[in-house]
């Protein structure tokens, strides 16, 4: 009973913390604040799988989310190279 409306109540501040996320995404004034809301997006989604992972007892789910992390962590790596370059351009114009 506990661990039912534990999850609910999980699953219902994640789907706030996704639209209010997507929003940054959307509205961010700079690039940066995209790629970091990006980012959260990946660990919003991390929190859904082990989640279910919990809900469903199903193991796998935390290997993905693992997994998910990792690329996570990799895009996010690659988007601030690209910014700390695209910056590096523009200085120099």
């Amino acid at each position: 009973m506990i661990l039912a409306t534990s999850i609910h109540i999980a699953l219902a501040i994640l789907i706030l913390a996704l639209i209010l996320t997507a929003i940054r995404v959307i509205i961010g004034p700079t690039l940066a604040d995209r790629v970091l809301a990006l980012d959260q997006l990946v660990a919003i989604a991390i929190g859904f799988i082990a989640v279910v992972a919990v809900k469903t007892g199903f193991e796998l789910y935390i290997d993905i989310a693992l997994a998910l992390g990792l690329v996570g962590f990799l895009t996010t790596a690659a988007f601030a190279r690209y910014i700390h370059v695209k910056a590096g351009r523009e200085g120099k114009s």
